[in-house]
């Protein structure tokens, strides 16, 4: 086991991950801390590359029982104080050093009931944690990020999703273009479903129980006119009182739940009642 009680090269290296997306995307890691997203972490499978603790304070049973499942990931002690600025606001018990997944789509899986999700151009990394929390509350295939936008590896957005990143595939891609790629040539015809304010169809309004591609717009500008042209059905969620639109994350949410509605309803009136 390391000990790290100054801030040598080391230290400053997971530092950097803090600010600069590029330096994570070089490393191929990130940083993770929290009891949940930690847990989750573990529990799907996602490489450890290294586990950092406090060094003036005993583990909790969930910090020892957590370790023994990780019985080859290499361990550093390390200073309150330091491991005090790798937490930023928290004080955590644990960091762990995650490695990133490939950007790959095919780790989305399709099927009969697949409902993905695209965030074009986000600028907010908490809204794209957010729509990733959503994403797994209401039984989405997976998340994907297109264009040049905030990153999902960045500390607030991996903070938003509060564990959900481990649990939900969530990959990165320059356009538009390399996902229409991908859906036309799965085997499972999928609907693209794009969400704007001046769309022809109230979103309650569209059948969501067939598979399909929501497309969530940039929190300024909404989607581009690239996503709109290929979208099969642009769909609008009727609001009231002064609001003139709702935040992105609030949007894509209340998409998936009127997705999860539908398709909760049409399984429950297609199992026939028990005699």
């Amino acid at each position: 086991m390391q000990r790290i009680s100054t801030r040598n090269a080391r230290f400053q290296v997971w530092q950097s991950y803090l600010g600069n997306r590029n330096k994570r995307q070089r490393a191929g890691e990130f940083l993770v801390h929290g009891v949940r997203p930690i847990s989750l972490a573990v529990d799907h499978g996602w490489p450890i590359r290294a586990v950092i603790h406090d060094a003036a304070r005993p583990l909790s049973t969930w910090a020892r029982e957590l370790l023994t499942r990780l019985p080859g990931v290499e361990r550093i002690a390390m200073e309150p104080a330091l491991l005090a600025e790798l937490g930023e606001k928290d004080e955590p018990e644990l960091i762990a050093v995650v490695e990133m997944p490939a950007d790959d789509l095919d780790r989305i899986p399709v099927g009969p009931d697949f409902l993905g999700v695209v965030f074009d151009r986000p600028t907010g990394p908490g809204n794209i944690g957010s729509i990733i929390r959503s994403a797994d509350a209401f039984g989405a295939s997976g998340v994907v990020v297109t264009g040049h936008a905030a990153d999902i590896y960045d500390p607030k957005a991996v903070r938003a999703t509060t564990g959900s990143l481990f649990a939900v595939p969530a990959v990165r891609v320059p356009s538009h273009r390399e996902v229409i790629d991908w859906v036309r040539r799965t085997d499972v015809p999928i609907v693209v479903a794009g969400t704007d304010e001046s769309g022809t169809v109230d979103v309650f309004d569209f059948d969501f129980t067939q598979p399909a591609l929501v497309l969530i717009g940039n929190e300024t500008n909404g989607l581009s006119s690239a996503w709109k042209e290929a979208a099969d059905v642009l769909v609008r969620i009727p609001i009231t009182g002064a609001a003139s639109s709702l935040n992105a994350a609030n949007a894509a949410t209340a998409v998936l739940y009127e997705v999860s509605r539908q398709r909760s309803h049409s399984f429950k009136t297609s199992v026939p009642p028990a005699l």
